[in-house]
């Protein structure tokens, strides 16, 4: 599968969709195992199997195992910790926040990959959770360790087109049932 395989799956209604997963697939300001693992990680943060499908097979030829793993650990533990500390950031109760959150979380200190590229993939599904409290903390480590306030926003788009993408894939198969290349009409490329 490629890039090119999911925007077919993309309606012509949402073409801007496409053309911006096109162009951020080929930019260039994060490196190949950054950039993929944040789509990789924000298609597992989304859960809409055609796109985690494509996404994987996508990324199988640039992520080593170890870091396809570190991106879908990055979804999977940030699907508990946003929930969590959203909660606490949310609620006027502050006693809460003083409470030991008593949640394993081990994967942290040691992702298997670099620090900076997990604290990117987690600040990407920390956006599709929307936890603003994770997004400042990872945003924080990420910018105290040199990436830049346009690599930080790369990522923030991959996790907005991932999402829409999804989003798009999701409510045409309820529009519509399963789809497949030849019930949509496709984006102009």
């Amino acid at each position: 599968m490629s890039v090119q395989s999911l925007t077919h799956l993309i309606p012509a209604y949402a073409r801007d969709i496409a053309v911006n997963l096109t162009n951020l697939a080929e930019e260039t300001l994060l490196t190949e195992q950054q950039k993929w693992g944040t789509f990789l990680a924000c298609a597992h943060a989304v859960g809409v199997a055609e796109v985690i499908q494509h996404i994987e097979a996508i990324s199988a030829a640039i992520l080593s195992d170890e870091a396809a793993d570190a991106a879908r650990s990055a979804a999977a533990i940030m699907a508990m910790n946003n929930v969590y500390y959203r909660s606490l950031h949310l609620m006027h109760n502050q006693e809460y926040a003083s409470l030991r959150a008593s949640l394993r979380m081990n994967v942290l200190a040691n992702p298997g990959v670099p620090k900076l590229d997990y604290e990117l993939w987690s600040l990407a599904v920390s956006a599709i959770n929307g936890c603003g409290l994770c997004l400042d903390s990872h945003e924080k480590v990420l910018r105290g360790h040199g990436m830049s306030n346009v690599q930080v926003q790369a990522a923030l788009k991959i996790a907005a087109v991932v999402n829409a993408i999804s989003s798009v894939i999701r409510a045409e198969s309820a529009r519509q049932g399963p789809l497949s290349l030849t019930n949509i009409p496709h984006a102009a490329q």
